[in-house]
């Protein structure tokens, strides 16, 4: 009996085959189960040598304990953290990510969505299509401008930078706040660093792409929106739970500041009676960050390199510690 690759979604069979050679692949049918992809994995016990996970996947140790003979988790993300990577560790199982391919796919979504907030764009069309549009008025559907605009990166890694990029095409006065200075991306986009205190009081545009850690999560809360101007905007692509997403809904529904766009959430999927989704001035996005053809075809074909190079006792790359 061949050894189990769990796949927690379904994937075209082109990518999954080089799997097949020595091993069963099983992919989960998620709108036919009645528990997560997880639990229905955990039946297949001691057969499981791979597990190939999404962000939504919870991976812990109890996980771990029930798949004794598991050796890889691939992780088809940048972040990890519905993994425990200490129990991972502690067990001798690799874990794997997919970093650098997606950043720019990332910052092409997130700017789209702070594009689409700062001129109300799905406003606007929601209003065509409803037959509302009956005449040009001076101010109608009117936003903010982006050209020229200030913003506020949280987080310059590779994503933010792919963002700063972006701004900069736009003449965008760009400040960022990280844990360590980016002195030649500085130098490459006349980046000002700032204090997250600073930042969130200096810049129009907020935008969103630390990693979620003990350090950020509800790094957003209510004293730091409330320092917010009353034109802001945040963009939110990393993860809902930086955010404080009562008092986002608090300072977006008294109109304190102008809009927000959002691409995550602090559970996922979200509750499409969510509060936050009643607000005209939240565009909302099913966390799409990733998704072009190209992009998640890519980060397909790493975790599949890592699959294999770990079950034929190799190193794979982007092993998260």
């Amino acid at each position: 009996m061949k050894s189990i690759i769990y796949v927690t979604r379904q994937l075209d069979e082109s990518i999954v085959a080089p799997l097949r050679e020595n091993h069963e692949v099983i992919q989960c049918d998620i709108h036919n189960i009645t528990g997560t992809p997880i639990e229905e994995a955990l039946q297949y016990g001691d057969r499981v040598v791979a597990l190939w996970t999404a962000l939504s996947d919870q991976v812990t140790s109890e996980v771990m304990d029930a798949l004794p003979n598991l050796k890889v988790v691939a992780n088809m993300a940048v972040g990890y953290n519905n993994i425990d990577i200490a129990a991972a560790n502690e067990r001798g199982i690799t874990v794997t990510n997919t970093p650098g391919v997606l950043s720019d796919t990332t910052a092409d979504l997130a700017f789209g969505l702070l594009m689409s907030t700062a001129r109300r764009l799905p406003q606007a069309e929601k209003s065509l299509r409803a037959g509302e549009w009956s005449t040009w008025e001076p101010f109608g559907y009117a936003g903010m401008d982006i050209h020229g605009a200030s913003i506020g990166i949280i987080g310059m890694g590779r994503i933010g930078e792919a963002l700063a990029r972006r701004a900069y095409g736009f003449d965008m006065d760009i400040s960022y706040h990280n844990r360590t200075r980016k002195e030649e991306a500085e130098k490459k986009y006349d980046l000002t660093y700032r204090s997250l205190e600073d930042l969130l009081k200096t810049c129009q545009f907020i935008a969103i792409f630390a990693p979620l850690t003990e350090e950020t999560n509800g790094l957003l809360g209510r004293e730091e929106l409330a320092l917010l101007r009353p034109d802001a905007i945040v963009i939110n692509a990393a993860r809902g739970e930086i955010i404080d997403e009562d008092a986002l809904y608090d300072v977006l529904k008294e109109g304190k500041i102008f809009g927000a766009g959002l691409d995550v959430y602090s559970q996922e999927p979200i509750d499409p009676n969510h509060k936050l989704l009643t607000l005209p001035n939240v565009v909302a996005l099913p966390h799409i960050g990733s998704a072009s053809i190209a992009t998640r075809t890519k980060m397909a074909e790493m975790n599949v390199e890592a699959i294999l190079a770990v079950l034929n006792g190799e190193t794979p790359e982007n092993i998260v510690q």
